[in-house]
């Protein structure tokens, strides 16, 4: 082998090592977001890397090669499926490059993974498979004691952040003593990832200890014993990790996984030591036990079998004094006979029941959503609404129904079902050759398994075999209640290419060359280059440089995006805009940062109106309304560029009230992408009263309180215009029903929403003075 030939080789597998170890512990503080955006990019980085590498090594070599393996056809179909549904796309970009802030998921992701897929059968061998397994059980290591602190309300993050070690530098929306995430981002998907590496963990102590037993001379002078229970070890730190994530899906889906690993190994009597593992899986089951029992689990139905539970309810041991306790319960028992004597009276005084959706069961949005991607589905069938438009898609048939949830002004960018989502935005065709590429990963891994069951020469392929397949079992379960992250993607499509090599199955894997003639790698190695050669690694050199520094460039051009939108977020719009306007020099395609600089140039024109510099407003104003016009004429089915427009035009209304007329028209067609969303009716509803069309708002304010009965904004505003209608120019009422109307709605938010809202209170004060 020639030196360029190791060079390439050193550079393919040092890059596919580093892919697993950092992309799980890659986040960056100063991005529009901190874990996807950037392990995405990392990705790409490492994947041009990769395949550069992969590209020079063939000229150096003078022909093109790869695996031809098993999952050609229905990768190829799947990729076709994408590239088809990006050309038919509801918004082609995103499709292309992903839903803005995640990635994951775009045509450009799948091409990258696949990529990685022939890169990993074309170049590695059994060996390097090994090390990319020890190596991704390292970095779960690290990601969990990264993680470990953060439930006890010392964080490392906020440490690196802030210089505070405490929880200090999340919002409410992440509270790590409560439910970890560490490195990965959110706790779902940590639980997804440690639910992967459990099985892989538990069956690597379990082949080490299948050696101890083979080699029991070792046993004896300790060489063995160490590395199989490092194992275990690590085996009850994820668990432990696990547990603290709080997370249902990644929990069941790891008891699923862990009990039907050790049914399989015991149904085909692998090892012909059936004692040997109902052992190992009672000692696992113990220790996990004690774990489980100590700590409490996801899953409230099972936590009144745990210790935290039992502690609660018991008074001596939870620390309540019985005496105490029995005396409190007396003094209750009297309350109930004085109120039972007084029923009458209290029933007169009694608070009416507010309407409250509180907090809704994640379980019940969920079913919303899916029944909302399952329309997207069935009004685009065969290639979906468009590779990651789901966040365009389902607020066109979003269930009415969802308006009564605590998220019920969520953006929903994903189906929280990844098959779902494949097939409401890749439609039958991109769902159908994904589960295909699934499906036969399962089948030749139980093949693989039941064939070689006895080959003792290949236990550690058999366990590992099927520890792998049970890990994928894992993924395809927390993606069935959730969708699937870079780090989980990689795992998806990357783990049968690992299968494949260390299988070492002609059959399933084997080479393409298509070569120079009389030539050969044994013939090349050692040779000198041509200059035909180093032209072709030249040009492959600085085709890889040209794309890293563009991904480079539009990482930076993010971190502009980011301090500007957080400037914007708090209202200092003049700090923010050199911010934004460098983001889009540096990224001019991206419509993200052109929309967030629209809106803060329409914030200073309203700013510059406000203290009567009308050159400079005008300015601003021409800007933010070029930008606005562009993008919707570019992106018609974006739904946030129109709500955008509306409240850039809403703000530049301010010096010209004829402008409203143009929010009103951005509002109808977000409507139009919205139909069923109770907050653009709302708006819709405001605009056409505040434009004189009394009659328009008071027929869609009536829909929105008909979609959303708790909508407190919505019936104030209700009220306001039914008074407007009912009332004449000099506020005499002329239309006594509809003023009824009007004191109903208010009373309605009085009795069965806010009954201490002292505008509402203050509105009808007025309107009884005024009669």
């Amino acid at each position: 082998m020639s030196l360029g030939e190791k060079i390439c080789n050193f550079f393919i597998k040092g890059g596919l090592y580093l892919l697993f170890f950092s992309v799980p512990l890659f986040f960056q503080g100063d991005t529009s977001e901190l874990f996807e955006f950037n392990k995405m990019w990392l990705t790409f980085w490492l994947t041009l890397v990769i395949i550069g590498a992969w590209m020079c090594k063939m000229v150096i070599q003078k022909r093109i090669y790869f695996h031809r393996t098993i999952f050609d056809i229905p990768l190829v179909l799947f990729l076709i499926s994408q590239i088809i549904s990006t050309f038919i796309s509801l918004d082609p970009y995103v499709s292309f490059w992903g839903y803005y802030s995640r990635f994951n998921g775009g045509l450009l992701s799948t091409i990258t993974y696949i990529a990685l897929f022939y890169a990993i059968v074309s170049n590695l061998t059994k060996k390097d498979i090994f090390r990319i397994v020890w190596i991704s059980l390292i970095s779960g290591v690290l990601v969990a004691l990264w993680g470990l602190p953060s439930h006890f309300g010392y964080d490392p993050t906020c440490y690196l952040f802030r210089g505070t070690f405490d929880v200090s530098c999340w919002t409410s929306d992440f509270q790590p003593k409560i439910r970890i995430f560490s490195t990965i981002g959110q706790p779902d998907w940590m639980a997804a990832y440690l639910a992967v590496l459990l099985m892989i963990s538990i069956a690597g102590s379990m082949f080490r200890l299948m050696s101890v037993q083979i080699d029991k001379l070792k046993v004896l002078s300790g060489k063995l014993l160490w590395l199989p229970l490092i194992l275990f070890l690590t085996s009850l730190l994820f668990y432990i990790d696990l547990i603290f994530t709080n997370t249902r899906a990644g929990f069941a889906a790891f008891w699923i996984a862990f009990i039907l690993f050790f049914v399989i190994l015991l149904a085909i009597d692998f090892f012909k030591d059936r004692k040997f593992i109902v052992k190992f899986a009672l000692i696992y089951l113990a220790f996990f036990g004690i774990v489980t029992f100590i700590t409490g689990t996801p899953i409230e139905e099972l936590n009144k079998f745990t210790l935290p539970a039992i502690t609660a309810s018991h008074p001596i041991i939870s620390g309540v004094n019985p005496i105490t306790s029995t005396s409190a319960s007396s003094s209750a028992s009297n309350n109930k006979v004085v109120s039972a004597n007084s029923t009458a009276t209290a029933s007169a005084v009694a608070k009416p029941k507010l309407i409250t959706t509180g907090i809704t069961d994640s379980g019940k949005i969920r079913l919303y959503v899916w029944r909302g991607a399952i329309k997207a589905w069935e009004a685009h069938p065969l290639f979906g609404t468009g590779v990651e438009t789901f966040a365009f898609a389902y607020y066109l048939y979003r269930p009415v129904a969802h308006n009564m949830t605590s998220e019920w002004d969520y953006l929903y960018n994903k189906a929280h079902n990844e098959f779902l989502n494949y097939l409401a935005t890749t439609g039958i065709f991109g769902l159908g050759t994904f589960l295909t590429f699934v499906i036969l990963y399962f089948v030749l891994s139980g093949r693989y398994v039941w064939q070689d069951r006895f080959n003792k020469d290949k236990n550690r392929e058999v366990i590992l075999t099927l520890a792998f397949a049970m890990a994928y079992l894992t993924i395809m379960i927390t993606d069935f209640f959730g969708f699937s992250v870079v780090i989980i993607n990689l795992f998806t499509f990357l783990f049968p290419a690992l299968f494949l090599t260390w299988a070492e199955n002609p059959k399933l894997s084997h080479q393409f060359i298509i070569e120079a003639e009389n030539n050969s790698p044994a013939k090349t190695s050692g040779t000198s280059m041509n200059a035909f050669q180093w032209t072709g690694i030249v040009v492959v050199v600085l085709f890889v440089t040209y794309f890293e520094l563009i991904l480079f460039t539009d990482w930076f051009a993010d971190k502009a995006y980011a301090l500007g939108h957080n400037y914007d977020s708090v209202n200092q719009f003049q700090t923010a805009n050199p911010y934004l306007n460098q983001a889009v020099a540096m990224r001019p395609e991206e419509p993200v940062f052109q929309d967030e600089l629209s809106i803060n140039e329409a914030s200073l024109a309203s700013f510059y109106l406000q203290n009567k510099d009308l050159a400079q407003a005008q300015t601003y104003a021409t800007e933010a309304k070029a930008i606005s016009d562009k993008l919707i004429s570019e992106y018609p089915n974006n739904l946030l560029f129109f709500k955008s427009r509306a409240r850039i035009f809403y703000l530049l209304a301010q010096g010209d009230p004829r402008i409203l007329a143009y929010a009103l028209q951005a509002i109808q067609r977000a409507n139009q992408l919205a139909p069923t969303d109770a907050k653009i009716l709302y708006n819709l509803g405001v605009l056409y009263g505040q434009t004189g069309d009394i009659n328009m708002a008071i027929k869609t304010l009536e829909k929105t309180v008909k979609y959303k009965a708790d909508y407190t904004d919505a019936y104030y505003a209700l009220g306001l215009f039914y008074h407007a209608e009912a009332t004449n120019s000099a506020g005499k009422v002329i239309n006594q029903a509809l003023q009824q109307k009007a004191v109903n709605a208010m009373q309605f938010i009085l009795q069965n929403l806010a009954p201490t809202d002292t505008e509402v209170q203050k509105t009808l004060s007025s309107w009884n003075t005024g009669n």
